[in-house]
């Protein structure tokens, strides 16, 4: 990657990692009930701050501050002066973590210039990291053994991911005239990311930065549409075309 040092590269994905660990480490040993307590703090994403929301934002913070400026769900943006910018989500699916449902994590990306050059998302329920970094190809990381490891897809996808789609039942009803099968699962960040498993991944409403860069940079090499109220990610051109042509109608 252009004026990326390797040096640099190596100790920010160090950096992702370990903090992902330590966030997933006290969620798993030292987590508590004032943890699910709502803060009178409004986030800078619009959503009242958990106390873990919090916790997890100064964690991150702490590993990856000398990285770059710092712009997260909670606190906002935070001027370091530097050339790189870090875009946080520290809890993704909070409100699933928040009813013990698990499917939630974190989404880490890296921008230098409005391009984003990193992306992380992690799964803090099973502790497994899916991520893409200065142009390398995707790779899978364990929190629990700390190390890399293979994963695989499988090529014919039983299900679609639709996130939101209670406040689309129009397009829902396109769906199921399609046959489609489709979940929501309340994780977008995770969703997206993991889009390869899927028929598609479809995300409906406000989309911000926190949900998406991570994701969208992981998944750089699927079929990607992307409008003001949608975005879609497939591996498939064929459930590419037809999804799009049905949001499309509205």
């Amino acid at each position: 990657m252009k004026n990326v040092t390797a040096s640099y590269e190596k100790a920010f994905i160090e950096a992702v990692i370990l903090a992902n660990k330590e966030l997933f480490d006290y969620i798993n040993n030292n987590l508590s009930l004032n943890d699910f307590e709502y803060t009178n703090i409004t986030g800078f994403g619009g959503d009242n701050s958990l106390k873990i929301d919090l916790i997890a934002e100064n964690i991150f913070i702490k590993h990856l501050e000398k990285f770059g400026n710092i712009y997260s769900e909670e606190c906002g943006f935070k001027n370091q002066n530097k050339d790189f910018t870090i875009i946080i989500d520290p809890l993704d699916g909070s409100n699933n973590f928040y009813s013990k449902l698990p499917y939630y994590g974190t989404s880490i990306a890296l921008k230098k210039d409005e391009e984003v050059v990193a992306g992380f998302v992690t799964n803090l329920a099973v502790g497994t990291i899916i991520y893409r970094a200065f142009e390398d190809e995707v790779k899978y990381f364990s929190l629990l053994q700390m190390k890399e490891f293979n994963s695989f897809f499988i090529e014919k996808s039983k299900i679609a991911v639709f996130e939101r789609a209670y406040e689309y039942p129009h397009i829902c009803k396109k769906l199921n005239e399609n046959k489609i099968k489709f979940r929501c699962l309340g994780a977008v960040a995770l969703s997206l990311s993991d889009a390869i498993n899927y028929s598609f991944v479809l995300y409906a409403g406000k989309i911000r930065e926190f949900d998406v860069e991570a994701a969208l940079y992981i998944c750089k090499n699927l079929h990607i549409y992307r409008t003001q109220n949608f975005l879609l990610i497939s591996k498939s051109e064929e459930n590419y075309k037809l999804i799009k042509e049905i949001i499309n109608q509205f």
